[in-house]
């Protein structure tokens, strides 16, 4: 790592830890438990303590406290594993203990934890760790919303690169294959790129009309195909969708993509700071209806914040949360038969698309900010 690069890197931690100082000030807390994999990302810089990725919960717990002394605690399995590659430099000091203590005790890191501070004030957790230590995950995810500098460059070269890699991985497709051996190649190409795809779904003809998240399937394709794909690296999430045509685009299909390209440009436009997750549903609302597609907004989500989750939050009726400045977001809107989706970042001065794949057809919004969104490609 360069001198450059670490420079920017401490940087980073050291505006997070301050975002928890401020949580656990506010929160009256001794100090806050990060163990969920996606907050072990963020709060690192892009580390990991995933092993299992088909859980939330990580292998190892950071504990930042009140005074800003800082702990890691994991079992001996994997604790040096952590201080070597993940951790290194970063200020941590080691508690390790037996794996065993850890199967026979689900309080064991609880306990640890209290052991570990003096003021006679609770503790903060990501996840539930026993009726000793209060969740504030949500305060967390709030803590993580505004990307860093750092953070927005990472987002870019991972959009680009998701971006590319799975244009170029579409236009090589031929008819006849199964849906099952589409995503292996989307998957192949993310890992080409250091990513790895946490959602990969694939709709070849019909599927595409029926099912809003079609798991892959041995269904051979033959006209249209649909790839979804949420490409994770250095902890980050970039989400696009793509649709490809062998042959001539049918005009009902050129009809439905423009109509939810329409949508999607109104849902960037509204994507504001301040604006709330209930105002960005009710402009997909009334985006649908004016498109002539009354209704569809019941039939899958629109999308919303996105980072070290696929979606932070979703825009639904009751959704109080607001764009932050340089936060990121995945709106998907789709009308049956058809899906736009690419992840933007939102600043004060507008709204960046950040997967956009290069020579891909676009459809160009008729939108105030014009935006160039995915069109059909014909192969």
């Amino acid at each position: 790592m360069s001198l450059e690069i670490a420079s920017k890197m401490k940087e980073e931690i050291e505006e997070k830890l301050d975002r928890l100082a401020r949580l656990i000030a506010g929160e009256g807390l001794a100090g806050v438990l990060i163990n969920s994999q996606p907050n072990f990302a963020w709060l690192t810089a892009g580390g990991t303590n995933g092993i299992d990725h088909s859980r939330e919960p990580g292998a190892g717990t950071l504990l930042v406290r009140r005074d800003g002394r800082r702990f890691v605690l994991a079992n001996r399995i994997e604790l040096a594993r952590l201080m070597t590659e993940q951790l290194h430099g970063q200020g941590y000091e080691p508690v390790d203990f037996a794996w065993e203590d850890e199967k026979a005790n689900p309080s064991l890191v609880a306990d640890l934890a209290h052991s570990l501070v003096t003021d006679e004030l609770p503790l903060g957790s990501d996840l539930a760790l026993g009726s000793t230590v209060r969740v504030v995950d949500t305060a967390i995810a709030r803590s993580r919303y505004k990307l860093t500098a750092a953070e927005v460059d990472r987002f870019r070269a991972l959009g680009k690169d998701t971006g590319e890699a799975i244009g170029k991985m579409a236009r090589s497709l031929t008819p006849g294959l199964t849906e099952r051996e589409v995503a292996r190649q989307a998957t192949s190409a993310l890992a080409n790129i250091g990513a790895d795809s946490i959602v990969t779904l694939v709709a070849a003809d019909d599927r595409l009309r029926k099912f809003r998240h079609p798991t892959p399937t041995d269904l051979h394709w033959e006209k249209t195909l649909m790839v979804v794909v949420c490409a994770r690296r250095g902890g980050l999430i970039a989400s696009l969708t793509r649709i490809v045509c062998a042959g001539p685009i049918p005009d009902s299909l050129k009809q439905l993509t423009r109509a939810t390209a329409g949508v999607k440009a109104k849902l960037l436009e509204a994507t504001k700071p301040g604006a709330s997750g209930a105002d960005l549903y009710e402009v997909a609302t009334r985006a649908y209806s004016d498109a002539g597609f009354p209704g569809e907004e019941h039939l899958h989500h629109q999308g919303g914040a996105a980072g070290y989750r696929t979606r932070d939050w979703v825009a639904h009726p009751a959704c109080t949360e607001l764009v932050q400045d340089s936060q990121a977001f995945a709106w998907n809107p789709s009308i049956t038969g058809s899906k736009v989706e690419e992840t933007s970042i939102a600043f004060e001065n507008g709204i960046e698309i950040i997967t956009t794949t290069h020579g891909w057809p676009a459809i160009t919004s008729e939108a105030d900010d014009k935006y160039f969104l995915p069109d059909v490609l014909s192969l």
